[in-house]
């Protein structure tokens, strides 16, 4: 099987080279500058540069006698690539960058052995960036050869007029036979020896400038369509695309779903997932006059992300004395916190339902001069209908788990014209902004978590002053944020805890509060005595698990257990994030899923900052261990204050994104 493999591949790769000869045979060519060949001859040995996906023609571009080498990946796909290289008698050096990817690809063999061979004499080809993108962004390791070897880098450009195109990440191009070729090469950047930081990146941003360049000169030499060449990120950056047939369909829909609204409503009403005195606002009708001024309009799924946009709406009301700032939100819960948080000049509505004729009736008597949304609460017409307005659309505090990124890779076409209509995106790790820009947002910025600078929750006074004396030297374990799945798991830890530990009480929070009654009776049917924090303000004597069925005490709860369980994370959750827990002095326990929260979390373990847990014997046995020897738990303590004052910053950053727009609309 294996030679049989191999002998394809060579097949392929003699078959491609001979292709690459045919069009090059049969194909017009024309060369700027028109001594090209000759200037390439003259810095020889030197680094060829071109785009990924534009470099199946640029072998043509060879002085005679002269050594050519190329970098080629080591996995399966760049096999094909190799053997043609090959048939070209062209040298190969295997491996490439990493990128962004913690694997070895063979880069740092790869650099030395390219130094090796431009002193020995033999140009390198390689492509400027790296699999799997951002495409058209200089990598930094071409920069890094040029400067060890101290041989300059030519980038260039090949384009004929007649070419296919596939919708992969660089938009690889096959040039057509009997047509027109288009060589352009541009001026040689030397990269000093002793170059600094910042003379590195100037030296890569003029590369990626330059090579833009002489693509599109190459472009319009040949007579082609660039735009058929350009990858489709860089497009919808460049020039937002229309929507395609699945948000046509998507539009159409929503707007047929219209008469089934009010049952909609109502059921979710019954749940307790409706207010239904305000239901008017989730029809687009305002609940309340606009005020005069300006209004910048902040979008929050829920509780978690408006706690975490509080002190951005507090800064950018600091920043300016007639501007009022609109919060939107989509549960109730989140509205009864907004109603107790928000500042002078900020109030609160329901964000409409994602139908276009209450957006519009939303928009029409909003009217803001800015949109913030927060994290991933993407809902597509909100977003055209808002970028239609002419009113620009910052994305804070972006977030996307691994299995998001692939679904919006997958469904590119679908999420190109949304994120691209983004003035700003700022995302909360470097993955994410990789993700986002493949979906062709323009300007993408990784800023960090909002939620490590979010301040610490509030803390009710009397109800900790009520549960304290209730509680009393009893030792005390939360359970915060719980999901489906994991409240069993922790009623078996307490059950194994309270032989060790004498008196524990564990309270337990459940993330939906509507949970609380049924919560409270398959954990009192294993003997556990349970009890309801809507139903008694501070747990009996005897009280095992205390069941937090209310909003907002997240903070109260934390001030009085020195120990938590962080929740979402037993489960495929995700995770909930632990900062609020570790600014209010608790050791933190999580479980294995904390992807929502990928950034935090790492640093925290790094610091020995938290323990992972993944099971009833894991929790009893940390929880037993932490109240044992005070020394580790105070030691845990410190390290998660370390690990936050690592990742603080995301604040600042984002306002100085926000902040000049808002001054712009002002102007």
């Amino acid at each position: 099987m294996a030679d049989t493999k191999k002998t394809l591949l060579r097949f392929g790769g003699r078959t491609v080279a001979r292709y690459i000869r045919h069009v090059g045979r049969t194909s017009t060519s024309v060369y700027e500058p028109s001594d090209l060949l000759d200037r390439l001859a003259g810095v020889h040995p030197c680094i060829v540069a071109c785009w990924h996906g534009q470099f199946m023609m640029v072998s043509e571009l060879r002085p005679e006698n002269v050594r050519v080498a190329a970098m080629v990946a080591r996995h399966g796909d760049a096999e094909l690539v190799s053997e043609t290289m090959r048939s070209m008698d062209v040298e190969l050096i295997r491996g490439a960058g990493a990128g962004h990817r913690k694997r070895d690809r063979g880069g740092a063999a790869a650099l030395r052995a390219s130094v090796g061979t431009l002193r020995d004499g033999a140009s390198l080809v390689m492509t400027a960036d790296v699999p799997p993108g951002p495409a058209r962004v200089a990598g930094a390791g071409i920069i890094a050869i040029a400067r060890i070897s101290g041989r300059p880098i030519v980038p260039v450009a090949v384009a004929s007029k007649h070419f296919a195109s596939l919708d992969t990440w660089s938009r690889l191009t096959f040039a057509l036979p009997y047509s027109k070729l288009a060589f352009v090469g541009g001026n040689p950047i030397f990269v000093p020896k002793d170059a600094d930081a910042d003379v590195l990146e100037s030296k890569r941003l003029e590369l990626e400038t330059v090579l833009n360049a002489v693509t599109v000169r190459a472009y319009e030499l040949a007579g082609g369509d660039i735009n058929r060449a350009t990858p489709l990120d860089v497009l919808a950056a460049a020039n937002p695309p229309e929507p395609g047939l699945a948000l046509k369909v998507y539009r159409a829909g929503t707007s047929l779903f219209r008469p089934a609204v009010p049952a909609f409503l109502n059921m979710r009403g019954r749940q307790g997932k409706e207010n239904i005195h305000r239901r008017g606002e989730r029809l687009g009708f305002a609940g309340r006059p606009r005020p005069p001024g300006q209004i910048v309009w902040v979008h929050a799924a829920s509780v978690g992300e408006a706690n975490a946009v509080l002190p951005m709406i507090d800064r950018i009301l600091a920043a300016a004395d007639d501007v009022h700032v609109l919060l939107t939100t989509g549960t109730t819960t989140s509205a009864e916190v907004a109603a107790r948080r928000l500042p002078e000049r900020a109030f609160h509505q329901y964000v409409p339902l994602d139908v276009p004729s209450y957006i519009e009736r939303f928009l029409d008597h909003w009217r803001p001069s800015i949109s913030i949304f927060t994290e991933s609460d993407i809902w597509p017409n909100l977003v055209l209908k808002t970028a239609a307005h002419k009113i620009p659309l910052v994305l804070v505090n972006a977030r996307m788990s691994p299995r998001s990124i692939s679904r919006w890779r997958r469904f590119a076409k679908f999420g190109r014209p949304l994120f691209s209509r983004f003035s700003a995106v700022l995302t909360q790790n470097a993955q994410i902004t990789r993700a986002i820009k493949r979906l062709g947002a323009p300007n993408v910025i990784t800023a960090g978590n909002l939620k490590i600078d979010a301040p610490p929750p509030p803390v009710d006074a009397d109800a900790l002053a009520t549960l304290q004396s209730a509680i009393r030297t009893r030792p005390v374990f939360l359970a915060a944020s719980t999901h489906p799945g994991e409240d069993t798991v922790i009623a078996a830890a307490h059950a194994l805890m309270r032989r060790d530990v004498q008196g524990l009480l564990t309270i337990i929070v459940p993330r939906h509060p509507d949970r609380g009654s049924a919560l409270a009776s398959s954990l009192g049917a294993l003997g556990l005595k349970t009890e309801l924090r809507s139903r008694a303000s501070a747990p009996s004597a005897d009280t095992e698990i205390y069941i937090a069925d209310t909003i907002g005490e997240l903070g109260t709860f934390y001030k009085i257990a020195p120990i938590a369980l962080i929740g979402g994370s037993l489960v495929e959750h995700g995770g909930q994030n632990p900062i609020e827990a570790v600014r209010m002095g608790a050791a933190i326990l999580s479980g294995p899923f904390t992807h929502n929260f990928r950034d935090a979390y790492a640093a925290l373990y790094a610091e020995g900052g938290a323990a992972e847990v993944r099971s009833s014997d894991d929790i009893a046995k940390q929880v037993t261990r932490l109240y044992a020897d005070h020394a580790a738990a105070e030691k845990m303590r410190a390290g998660a204050d370390r690990a936050l004052q690592s990742l603080g910053g995301a604040l600042d950053k984002t306002l100085g994104a926000i902040l000049p727009l808002l001054e712009r609309q002002r102007r």
